[in-house]
């Protein structure tokens, strides 16, 4: 019994499915859900609007090649046990197009994309210079290009291992991207990030370091012991269950989407930060407090005067989110806080500045704003993205409109009518009545909840249809 017990671990070392093989699949499988849940938390739960630009898919490529990483390694030596009868099946598709280039390769590369993004952003404040759909398959051309040379010459055997020789040129390939993500994270060390860009960069170093170490030992004793039965299904075994600790701790969003990286699964209380404005600490950022002044609006003011009252900002606002037409008064509040950060503080400019570019000027942006070409590839295009300036041009432009579009129909509405009375109630010293005024601006649209003036959902077609206040 004992010998043919021996027999079967020797049997399914070689041709795959030991019981220990399945408790590392298991533990793959549940570190890939749990990258997933991490990339979908914010927008599922928090209903955070999806942006359209590298901010979203970098995270979403690399939970991509974290799967590409896991499942390779899960094909390409012998965890499953099944008959290799297929060119799908082949090792040269697993273990070094899919394991390679669209696996680790994309899971670093992604990593050096996010670092040369933070290094221009910071360091030489100005957007980076190429997008990085560009960047991104440029970097990943010397895996593509050693990927190739390893099929042309074939030295896999039929369990998937390369020989020594081989082994050394694809550490060395490892190593570089490594060596490169490392010199991009050490030119940017000096910068004090508020979101924990820098230490994901270095844990992302030191994890992909020790997982290459890991997986080098691990190739080498496979070639030089393929006799010792137990070696073989322990390193095989360790080299999924590093992989599956790689791809969750080599994971960030923080590089990408620094709001976003707020939101974490640890955090059972409410959403912490609901604007860039308040996770930089602005102050009164995004808060409507009972002790603020709300004065005599008159209609003859200018709007940009009549827009400095935080109370009036707000109920103009939830007016133009009613009419569909409220980015311009939401850039006009987020251009506000940004200018309240002292100039003598380009990290916090830098920051507030990326996030307004992402949320309102990019094309295909969530909030995107209706002004020229011009001024838009000016701010696209600025060498300085900490310039008090900056939005200077965009916000004149956008001014125009909302007193062209919207300011008319304003004095007229139900959200006018509303703010009055709440003026008056104030004025009349009757502010318990106002206790809940707590306003939060949205992240994609007003919630009822949200709306300082009370005004639920249904109500608000009568901001923009004046019929709709006679019918009333």
């Amino acid at each position: 019994m004992m010998k043919e017990e021996v027999n079967g671990s020797r049997s399914c070392a070689v041709q795959g499915g030991c019981p220990s093989d399945y408790i590392a699949i298991s533990i793959a499988i549940l570190a890939f859900f749990l990258l997933l849940s991490r990339l979908l938390f914010p927008f599922l739960i928090h209903k955070i609007p999806r942006t359209n630009g590298s901010g979203f898919w970098i995270p979403v490529i690399q939970v991509f090649g974290s799967f590409n990483l896991l499942l390779s390694i899960v094909m390409s030596i012998n965890f499953l046990k099944f008959e290799k009868s297929h060119w799908w099946q082949s090792c040269y598709v697993w273990a070094v197009w899919i394991e390679g280039p669209l696996g680790f390769g994309l899971l670093l590369s992604c990593r050096i994309a996010q670092a040369f993004q933070l290094h221009h952003i910071f360091v030489k404040r100005q957007l980076p210079p190429i997008r990085s759909y560009f960047f991104l398959p440029l970097i990943l051309l010397p895996w593509v290009a050693g990927a190739a040379f390893v099929h042309v010459k074939r030295p896999l055997n039929n369990r998937c291992h390369l020989g020594t020789h081989w082994t050394i040129p694809v550490v060395c390939l490892h190593t570089i991207y490594v060596a490169a993500l490392v010199g991009f994270t050490w030119a940017i060390r000096h910068i004090e990030f508020r979101f924990n860009e820098l230490k994901d960069l270095w844990q992302g170093i030191l994890v992909s370091s020790l997982s290459i170490g890991i997986w080098f030992a691990a190739y080498i004793s496979n070639e030089i012991r393929d006799d010792i039965w137990w070696l073989q299904v322990a390193s095989r075994i360790l080299l999924l269950i590093t992989a599956s600790v790689l791809v969750l701790v080599f994971f960030s969003i923080s590089s990408s989407q620094p709001l976003l990286s707020q939101i974490s699964l640890r955090k059972r209380e409410p959403l912490e930060f609901q604007t860039m404005g308040q996770a930089l600490g602005i102050p009164d950022s995004g808060l409507l407090l009972q002790i603020d002044s709300v004065p005599v609006i008159d209609p003859n003011e200018p709007l940009d005067k009549l827009l400095l009252n935080k109370r009036f900002r707000q109920s103009f606002m939830a007016f133009a989110d009613s009419c569909l037409a409220g980015e311009s008064v939401h850039f006009y509040n987020e251009v506000h806080e940004h200018d309240k950060i002292p100039v003598d503080d380009p990290v916090r400019r830098i920051y507030m500045a990326r996030h307004i570019i992402d949320k309102y000027i990019v094309a295909g942006a969530s909030m995107e704003v209706n002004i020229s070409y011009r001024t838009r590839q000016e701010i696209l295009t600025t060498t300085n993205l900490a310039h008090p300036d900056l939005f200077n041009n965009a916000l004149n432009e956008l001014m125009q409109l909302m007193k062209t579009n919207l300011a008319k129909d304003y004095w007229s509405s139900m959200y006018f009518i509303k703010f009055k009375e709440a003026n008056m109630r104030f004025n009349g010293h009757e502010q318990e009545s106002m206790a809940g005024w707590n306003f939060s601006p949205r992240l994609s649209s007003v919630r009822g909840a949200d709306d300082p003036f009370h005004q639920e959902n249904v109500l608000k077609g009568f901001g923009c249809d004046n019929r709709d206040l006679d019918t009333q």
